[in-house]
Order: structure tokens, then sequence, then C-alpha cells
């Protein structure tokens, strides 16, 4: 088609920094052809690149995608917007089950382990966390998961990052690995470490030979994550939110965008 009309076509739609976020026009769906069934019925039934792999999250994935929704304030606003404009498949009950999973309190929520820090409006960072599980995180997790159970040989590594802890209201948020590892503005231990480890991926399928780091743990032993800081890196355990983890994969058929 001419350049004009596309162009014109995607400036018609939300932007996903907006008001409806990452409930975006364009995001992949099942049609039948090019993906021909939602992504976690096709892991499940073994219908992907079984190949090492390395995938994470930043920390706080969620709080660039909650900044423009500051007129919700009450937990049956956050509901509505849920129901409006994401799960249409989804009962209002399911719904509000997903949301109380997550609790009302500004101790809680994203950006994680700001204690009462943050909270730009009354429920921004429990959206703020919902958006970055349900987008990034617990569906990394879940993904994880399915392709050890259906592929356990094949080797896989997970992460996360929270070299920006304590940035006001974003954490380490979407995409701060851009400037943190790609980009490598400040070179502390997050840039030369992470770099360090996919290049050795990169070249040996595995992100320990000749690293020079320490010993990145396939996420099958004991499920755990490398957890990076600016100045240094350590492996968590990767079941933090575990109550929400098994509501999505319980519901996962009605949660889709």
């Amino acid at each position: 088609m001419p350049y004009p009309t596309y162009l014109n076509a995607t400036n018609s739609v939300a932007g996903i920094l907006s008001y409806s976020s990452v409930a975006l026009s364009y995001l992949p769906r099942p049609d039948g052809k090019v993906l021909t069934q939602s992504p976690e019925v096709l892991i499940a039934s073994g219908k992907y690149a079984k190949v090492p792999f390395i995938i994470g999250n930043q920390e706080d994935e969620g709080t660039l995608f909650a900044l423009f929704q500051s007129n919700i304030t009450t937990t049956d606003q956050l509901s509505t917007y849920f129901q409006n404009l994401f799960f249409h498949g989804a009962s209002k009950a399911t719904i509000d089950k997903l949301i109380k999973t997550y609790p009302e309190t500004i101790f809680d929520g994203s950006p994680f382990r700001s204690g009462i820090l943050n909270n730009i409006y009354p429920q921004f960072k429990r959206l703020a966390a919902i958006l970055g599980d349900l987008t990034f995180i617990l569906t990394r997790r879940s993904f994880m998961n399915i392709a050890n159970t259906v592929a356990p040989t094949v080797p896989s590594w997970g992460y996360m990052s929270s070299y920006d802890i304590g940035t006001p209201v974003l954490g380490t948020f979407h995409a701060s690995d851009l400037l943190q590892v790609f980009f490598g503005l400040i070179p502390n231990y997050a840039s030369t470490a992470t770099r360090s480890y996919y290049l050795s991926f990169a070249n040996h399928m595995d992100p320990n030979i000749n690293s020079g780091f320490k010993e990145w743990p396939r996420w099958s032993v004991g499920k755990k994550l490398m957890n990076f800081y600016a100045l240094t890196g350590y492996t968590i355990d990767d079941d933090f939110r575990g109550d929400t983890y098994d509501f999505i994969v319980e519901n996962i058929a009605s949660l889709h965008i």
C-alpha cells in the first residue's frame, strides 16, 4: 500500500504510552495462518524452536505503562479498566480475583521494594505490578515452566534486572536495559557482566563458558534467576508472587489481551 496510507493507519490507533497502555491493536494474535494458536497452546504442544535461550525481565516492567491512568483511584475503577480495554473474554469475577492477588496498599506494587514511595495516584503501583506481570514477568515464568517440561534437555537461563532500583516512580523500568547494557552509559557490573554472559552464550550456547563471572545456573536447576544490580549480581528464587502466578496459569485462556 502507499506509505501515507500505512502511516495514517498506524497514527490513528493509541500508542503504548497512552491511557490504553499495552492493550494495543497491533499485538500478535492468532489468525489461523501466521500464528495458528495462542503461544501457550503452541508451546505446550511442542510447536516452537527448541534451542537454548536466555530470557528475563526488568524488575518494574509495568511502571512505564501505568503513567497515564491517574483517573483510576479505586479497585472498582481498576476492574472496569481491565474489563473495557484488556480482558474481553474474562468475567468481572475473574478480573476481580486477579486484582485481589495484589494487596491494596502503597507498601506493595511496582516499583517494587520502594515502601510508601512512588504511588503517584491511588492505584498506580498496583496497576503497574499487574501490567508488568501479565505482559512480561509472570508470563516469562510460565513460558520457562512449559518449555522445561516439554523439552527438559534444552538449556535455558533466566534473569531479573534490578540495577535501577531507587529510581523515582519508574524503578528498573521496561527497556532500561537499553541504557544500562546495550549502550553502556555506565560501565558498572550490570553492563560488563551481562555483556560477557551474552557474548559467551552467543559463542558457546552457554553464558558461563569463558564469561569470567560467577556461575549462572540453568533455570531448570532449582528455578533460580540471576538478579543483576549495578554493583553486583546473585541468584534468587523464581517464586515471588506465587498466588498471582497460579491464578494466571489457571485462567490464562480468559486473560488474553
